[in-house]
């Protein structure tokens, strides 16, 4: 009977213990630009850009952080497998997990959501303190369109404005490091995802505007170390806009790694139901601790 009591009170102390980290864990909820964002054409939910905040445990936590794009065809977004679920898996690591909701279809089109996306990088740089993150070591994971955000991030990006009278503007929004999975990278025709493209770009856009944001085109010297993750048999986003990517990145001498499984859906998130896809978030975490990302 002890015995009995002692593993009652222990599952109730490990349940207590779980729930209370799961409170924990999500610290916080901001708005991007507390004045309303450039180009807001209301104040509704859809209208206001946010950051949700996931911090890990401070004796995990190793000063490393990512902002993380949903997918969602720039038309929705996921804010649950490639969002929250993804954000859990970064504190894992001890890695800050930062949830970008940023502004979408029909009533926002480019370049709302890169101004969202550099916007939050630039924000953490701001809140590095506060939360504990090393303004070096800030880093930007999408998925889908959400790679296509992450990866505009990542190839459209400035210094920041010195002379900013807000100090958020002051901060460069290039991020560190990026982390792409099943990305759209090109807009040109071929091997675009279409539904993205219109969401983004609208029904007609100029050449120019379809060169611009056809991330592969856009990559330079100064684009940050990346790791991408697709499959060969993805009927949404063809698997060659993830090879255009890493061509272009091997080009210009960027660190990358890509995995490219043989069989798996599009949007797969962490890959909890398929053993063989489940396995890239070890290999990402691998790549961050070989590039130093999981040091304290």
């Amino acid at each position: 009977m002890k015995r009995l009591i002692l593993l009652a009170a222990l599952f109730i102390y490990l349940s207590l213990t779980s729930f209370l980290s799961a409170l924990t864990s999500e610290t916080e909820t901001i708005v991007l630009w507390p004045d309303g964002a450039p180009g807001a054409v209301g104040s509704e939910d859809i209208d206001i850009p946010t950051l949700t905040i996931y911090l890990p445990s401070p004796d995990k936590a190793n000063g490393t952080a990512i902002v993380i794009c949903p997918g969602g065809g720039y038309g929705h977004l996921a804010m649950d497998h490639e969002g929250h679920q993804i954000a859990r898996w970064a504190n894992s690591l001890g890695v800050a997990g930062i949830i970008l909701k940023y502004r979408i279809a029909p009533r926002y089109h480019h370049p709302a959501p890169m101004q969202d996306v550099q916007r939050a990088i630039r924000t953490v740089r701001v809140r590095a303190r506060d939360w504990h993150i090393d303004p070096n070591r800030i880093g930007v994971i999408g998925f889908s369109a959400g790679g296509h955000l992450a990866s505009t991030a990542g190839t459209h990006f400035d210094v920041g404005k010195p002379d900013a009278r807000d100090p958020i503007e002051r901060q460069s929004c290039r991020p560190d490091f990026m982390i792409l999975l099943y990305p759209v990278i090109t807009m040109e025709n071929e091997y675009t995802h279409k539904g993205s493209r219109k969401n983004l770009l609208g029904e007609n856009p100029s050449g120019e505007l379809v060169a611009l944001m056809s991330n592969e085109k856009q990559v330079t010297a100064q684009t940050p170390p990346t790791f991408l993750v697709h499959t060969s048999n993805d009927r949404v986003v063809p698997v060659q806009n993830s090879i255009l990517f890493y061509t272009a990145l091997h080009n210009f001498g960027i660190p990358a790694e890509m995995h490219i499984y043989e069989n798996g859906p599009h949007g797969f998130g962490l890959g909890r139901k398929d053993p063989i896809l489940s396995t890239w978030p070890q290999l990402c975490a691998d790549w961050l601790r070989q590039h130093g990302l999981l040091r304290k």
